[in-house]
């Protein structure tokens, strides 16, 4: 982290607010669970008010990543988005003051975010339904949650996965009570947990996107978020939007001159309530007076209700939040204590407040942050008080620590040592995340009271060295492949599985005689074991991350002819369409900033990249330019873009409407049959003729934001549906305007180049023809 890193941490966590915020905490003995699909798909007011409101403790079940989205923040895309979006994830918990439980663990795991799916059916078939259900019960008997809240419907019209996880939240209720249900549990210390209370959102989650097919069920509560936030004075909504701001990368965060005050819930098989904790014990007071509590509730209820009454005199704060903690220590030992979670719990939640009202400010460094297998780093930190506090650091298996010292400690790592994995299990508001935290204790009279403390950024085990090649990827023609191939190694020569016809001589491929056709891994190795690539980035809402995968060359040899045309690639940064031209061997030329009267004479074809037109700003007020373009007779190729990112009235050069709500307009099976409508269109024809042996192995889907409407000057060349709906007809229109075309596709050709799916790249070469 840099100065103006620690600068900045530092002012937004002022010593007051981390005190209110730590005794709000002991107002509830309740825990509430809110369940969803991706990061960013919590009901980030609501749980505000749930928790810093009403001081119950907020736990956000989240079933992916969020790695098939997208990013309009920068290049990540897949398992690196997946990585910042975890991220994102745990800051926006952080602003709440929430935890997370993850059921998912990345693209590499079957519980993983593959784009789109329309049923709960088609997600929980690829995510395995048993699969998800075993994790989500895991997570109920683990967290113990009083109510679950998933937030969206399970209904026709919404997302696949948030059905799925609707669906999935409903069923775990049974099954985490019943002990016969995943007994492996029991064997681990996890015991049979019944949730009180499930309720469903009492809204539509329908809008530019989903388009929910039935009604909400009808409220039976409303919680009324009255008031505002004392420590900031924010409305409850609004700070859930400052929860939502750190989901950056989905353009999240808005900003509302009327907060919202209000949620309306659906509590299934109840009746109608005045309160959320109706017929719950709220707090140690209401636990204290069920029959056969500990006596010494009572006693650490009176000290809690004391210590917050006396905000913010540290003062008087300290004995009363001592007295609690002996009582709670004296409840805690009654071990046959139906509410002891409750009670241990508490008293966590009582000793970090404990620090806090002690004057005591922690804070810890990783020094480097990335440290290689085989190296030697550091563990600093600074104690800000004047009261003895012992450290003593967790730390990840393979990695060794010194003697502590007053300002820290060293750290090895083994050569061994395993490689940090991005996609952990959970994180925690209190502390004790990303493997590597410190365990702080200190002497209070006669109580030592301990906490834990998460380093300033993570501390993460690499390897010693790392490898990218460059290119990763080769497409040869096979009608005229190259004879040679120049590579460049960011890092040692690896070494190589090389194909037959294909020799390395230092950093240069030679292809002695004829590849055959397909796809080639060449599969780099270092030390005996795959050559990793380590991609890097740094984003000011989440900090530096680090994400490690196998460093790939591939060859992909496919019988690819190419047009003879001069083409301009405008990105918006959401796809590598510009690169794969390139290496297509297309004369290509990307082009960073348009000028609003920019001449476009030079090139016959324009490529503008996935919704480039909502990130591009120099592109909107190009669009004129565009426009003349294609008149004087370019060929205009707009990829997908979103409707209410850019896309508005005049920006086609002819009407063209890109379909809403977005569920409606898009095939999500990757293999759904398309049906070609006019076979000898040159774009289908030539140089390529598409065959439906181009229409297989896609990945992930066939198309999004398909277009719903568009002029008479344009025809629809494909028609595609997903299983048991009407055909749609958007995937691919073009059309003659003026002496030149504009042709849009919604085709997810961009995911396909990524992914080497032979198909795509002839599709892709005859789109980018001059016009005719």
């Amino acid at each position: 982290m840099t100065d103006r890193d620690r600068i900045a941490r530092q002012m937004e966590d002022p010593a007051l607010l981390r005190l209110h915020r730590a005794l709000s905490r002991l107002e509830s003995v309740v825990t509430v669970m809110n369940t969803g699909a991706h990061p960013d798909d919590e009901q980030n007011g609501l749980l505000a008010f749930l928790r810093l409101g009403l001081g119950m403790r907020v736990v956000v079940a989240c079933s992916t990543r969020g790695e098939g989205g997208q990013n309009i923040l920068g290049p990540e895309r897949g398992a690196a988005l997946g990585v910042l979006r975890t991220r994102e994830m745990e800051a926006a918990a952080a602003r709440i003051d929430a935890d997370v439980v993850w059921l998912g663990f990345g693209p590499g795991d079957p519980v993983h975010d593959f784009g789109f799916s329309k049923t709960g059916e088609g997600t929980l078939a690829r995510w395995g339904e048993e699969r998800l259900l075993e994790r989500l019960v895991r997570a109920y008997r683990s967290e113990c949650p009083d109510i679950v809240i998933p937030t969206f419907l399970d209904v026709p019209g919404q997302h696949g996965h948030h059905r799925a996880m609707t669906r999935a939240a409903r069923q775990a209720i049974a099954l985490a009570a019943d002990p016969a249900a995943f007994p492996d549990h029991l064997a681990e210390g996890l015991q049979p947990w019944q949730v009180a209370k499930f309720y469903l959102p009492a809204w539509s989650g329908g809008g530019a996107t989903y388009d929910d097919e039935l009604p909400p069920p009808k409220a039976t509560l409303r919680v009324q978020a009255a008031g505002r936030d004392p420590a900031t004075g924010a409305a409850w909504d609004h700070i859930g939007e400052w929860s939502r701001y750190y989901h950056a990368s989905q353009a999240m965060g808005q900003w509302r001159d009327v907060p919202r005050d209000g949620w309306d819930l659906h509590l299934e098989g109840g009746a109608p309530e005045a309160a959320i904790t109706e017929d719950l014990p709220a707090s140690l007071g209401d636990l204290a007076a069920l029959p056969g509590a500990p006596p010494a509730l009572s006693v650490a209820a009176d000290a809690i209700g004391a210590a917050i009454a006396a905000f913010p005199a540290a003062d008087r704060i300290l004995p009363a939040l001592l007295q609690a903690d002996r009582a709670l220590q004296e409840a805690e030992a009654d071990s046959a204590y139906p509410h002891r979670h409750r009670v241990t719990r508490k008293r966590i939640e009582v000793q970090a407040a404990l620090f806090e009202a002690a004057g005591v400010t922690i804070r810890a460094w990783p020094e480097p942050a990335l440290l290689p297998a085989g190296g030697q780093g550091r563990i600093g930190w600074h104690v800000a008080g004047d009261r003895p506090v012992t450290l003593r650091a967790v730390l990840p298996d393979g990695v060794t620590g010194g003697e502590a010292g007053p300002t820290g400690l060293t750290v090895t790592a083994a050569p061994d040592a395993p490689f940090s994995q991005p996609f952990r299990p959970g994180w925690e508001a209190r502390g004790g995340n990303h493997g590597t935290f410190l365990s702080a204790e200190m002497v209070l009279e006669d109580r030592t009271i301990r906490r834990r403390v998460d380093l300033d950024e993570p501390l993460q085990i690499v390897p010693a060295r790392t490898l990218q090649v460059e290119p990763d990827a080769f497409v040869l023609r096979l009608a005229d492949p190259p004879a040679a191939l120049d590579l460049r190694f960011r890092g040692p020569v690896p070494d190589l599985s090389l194909p037959p016809g294909v020799t390395l001589d230092g950093t240069r491929l030679h292809l002695t005689g004829p590849i055959a056709p397909g796809l080639h891994d060449l599969a780099p190795r270092l030390d005996g074991r795959p050559a990793m690539r380590m991609t890097t980035a740094a984003y000011p809402h989440v900090g530096r991350l680090a994400y490690l995968e196998p460093a790939a060359l591939r060859l992909l040899a496919l019988d690819l002819a190419l047009p003879d045309a001069r083409i301009g690639y405008v990105g918006g940064g959401g796809d590598r369409v510009g690169l794969w031209l390139g290496r297509m061997g297309l004369d290509v030329t990307v082009l960073d900033d348009l000028a609003a009267d920019a001449d476009l004479s030079r090139f016959d074809t324009i490529v503008i990249g996935i919704v480039a037109f909502g990130t591009r700003p120099d592109l909107a007020a190009a669009v004129p330019a565009l426009h003349r373009f294609v008149q004087d007779g370019g060929h205009l190729v707009t990829l997908y873009q979103r409707p209410d990112q850019g896309w508005t009235e005049g920006v086609p050069p002819r009407p063209l409407t890109i379909g809403t709500p977005s569920l409606r307009w898009r095939v999500t099976d990757p293999a759904a049959p398309v049906t070609v409508l006019a076979p000898d269109h040159p774009l289908l024809s030539g140089p390529n003729r598409i065959g439906p042996e181009d229409w297989a192995g896609w990945d992930k889907e066939r198309g999004i934001y398909f277009a719903a409407r568009w002029d008479a000057a344009y025809q629809p060349l494909l028609a595609m549906s997903d299983a048991g709906e009407a055909p749609l007809q958007g995937a691919l229109v073009s059309g003659a305007i003026g002496a030149g075309r504009h042709t849009h596709t919604s085709l997810v050709l961009h995911h396909q180049l990524d992914r080497l799916v032979p198909g795509a790249f002839r599709l892709l070469a005859n789109l980018v023809q001059p016009a005719w």
